[in-house]
């Protein structure tokens, strides 16, 4: 069982490198600006005392007036985590910057993002959709498929 780092302490060190980066921080979980996400993401990755090295899980959530995206990350060597959240309002042209660079592990699970609830992740890789096949009307997860 991994130990649940603060999110205040956490929001203090990345708001110390980035000032503009942090909404809010609650519990073991820190809200961030989405075109921030990548410099973040590497911070808590190589920063000592930190060492975010693994992306267990990437979601997004339809909350109808916003989008969420949240990472789940892990440190191996310190046993600590952390819950990063991204808001995207609004409906349409939903995109914001991939992950991939610092956890490959991201790679499919942005693009069942991007196929179920139609989120787009810039500077992917090889965003295509993963569930369903080219041509397919619409984004399942979405509140209003349908």
């Amino acid at each position: 069982m991994t130990i649940p780092l603060s999110g205040r302490d956490v929001a203090q060190k990345v708001a110390e490198q980035f000032p503009k980066a942090v909404n809010l921080c609650d519990g073991a979980c820190l809200w961030v600006e989405p075109v921030s996400i990548v410099e973040v993401a590497r911070y808590l990755r190589d920063t000592p005392g930190l060492d975010f090295d693994y992306l267990v899980n990437l979601t997004a959530v339809d909350f109808w007036e916003y989008f969420e995206v949240v990472y789940h990350l892990v440190s191996i060597k310190r046993n600590h985590s952390l819950v990063l959240r991204c808001q995207l309002q609004g409906r349409q042209e939903l995109v914001m910057p991939s992950v991939v660079e610092v956890w490959r592990g991201a790679d499919f699970q942005e693009r069942e993002i991007y196929d179920m609830l139609g989120i787009r992740f810039s500077n992917h890789p090889n965003l295509r959709r993963l569930l369903t096949w080219e041509g397919f009307p619409g984004h399942p997860l979405r509140k209003d498929w349908l």
